[in-house]
C-alpha cells in the first residue's frame, strides 16, 4: 500500500476526510458550496485539499450538467449523480 504524503509539506501524517469546499461555476456566475467532498487533511501543516482526481471529477461534472438547477449548497454525492448533458468533456485534451 502506498503511503499518501501531503502535497504541500510532504508530511506522512495525512487523513482522508470529507470536507466542505466552495467552487466557482464554469460560467463564472456564482460559487456554490459542495459538502462532504473527498479531501486530504494534513496533521502537520493543517491544510485540507482535494486530490487532482477529485478536482477533475468536480470540474468535469460542473461543466457537463445544467448548473442552473443547483442551489447554493449541494453534497458531493448529489452533485456527481446529476445527469450529464454530454457523456464526457470533449474540450479536455489532457487525457
Amino acid at each position: 500500500m502506498t503511503q499518501i504524503r501531503c502535497e504541500w509539506c510532504e508530511a506522512e501524517k495525512v487523513s482522508e476526510v470529507k470536507d466542505r469546499v466552495y467552487w466557482e461555476l464554469p460560467d463564472g456566475s456564482r460559487a456554490i458550496e459542495i459538502t462532504e467532498t473527498p479531501s486530504v487533511f494534513c496533521d502537520e501543516c493543517k491544510i485540507s485539499y482535494q486530490s487532482e482526481t477529485t478536482v477533475k471529477e468536480i470540474e468535469d461534472q460542473l461543466f457537463l450538467i445544467n448548473t442552473k438547477n443547483i442551489g447554493k449548497s449541494i453534497s458531493y454525492a448529489e452533485l456527481m449523480t446529476i445527469p450529464r448533458l454530454l457523456k464526457r468533456n470533449y474540450f479536455d485534451f489532457s487525457s
